[in-house]
């Protein structure tokens, strides 16, 4: 059951769901918004080798740039980065996250996750937002403006489990910014 504005700011004040910081005016129907930080990862195309190994550590192939002021980030046509929310997200044990992207951004052709719009109980942190443009001009990224928006899903069960926990291998519990991938990890586990 996806929950509504009045579930959320419940959830919120009872300090279940907690958001840092948090204006009350971004809280939607079903979903509150969320911003966008200052510091992206940008990759570095003329690396070498030129390519990703998913078996290597990728802490080489981004390069940390702070988006300053006023001034805006621009995002090439089919170029991609890794950015972060301004706010702190943490779920209880009951509670999933459905992280997904605002519908006048998408109309521009910036999305805001590939793959990683599901946020598990027990998440605590900064989400990791992974920025296409898929348009043919250039978009532009501020700090601070409105990138997307997280609905909450109440489970049927409180999660045995939880993200964090040492037996699943989270590998981003507690991130404050912009995380370049970790699955090189599951090699390394696989190799013990």
């Amino acid at each position: 059951m996806v929950l509504s504005d009045r579930t959320i700011r419940d959830e919120i004040d009872n300090g279940r769901i907690v958001i840092e910081p948090l204006d009350l005016s971004c809280i939607q129907p079903a979903s509150v918004d969320i911003h966008l930080d200052r510091k992206l990862l940008v990759f570095r195309t003329w690396r070498s080798p030129f390519y990703v190994d998913v078996k290597q550590s990728q802490d080489d192939l981004t390069e940390l740039v702070e988006i300053e002021g006023e001034k805006p980030f621009l995002l090439p046509p089919g170029e991609f980065v890794l950015g972060s929310t301004v706010e702190n997200i943490a779920l209880p044990d009951d509670i999933v996250g459905r992280l997904e992207g605002k519908s006048s951004l998408g109309r521009i052709g910036l999305l805001i996750h590939s793959t990683a719009g599901y946020v598990d109980p027990g998440w605590q942190g900064h989400l990791t937002l992974e920025l296409s443009n898929v348009a043919k001009l250039p978009v532009t990224l501020y700090y601070g403006m409105k990138i997307g928006q997280i609905s909450f899903i109440r489970l049927t069960s409180a999660a045995q489990r939880l993200y964090g926990d040492e037996s699943l291998g989270s590998k981003y519990q507690g991130q404050t910014e912009a995380t370049a991938s970790r699955y090189y990890k599951d090699f390394e586990k696989k190799s013990r």
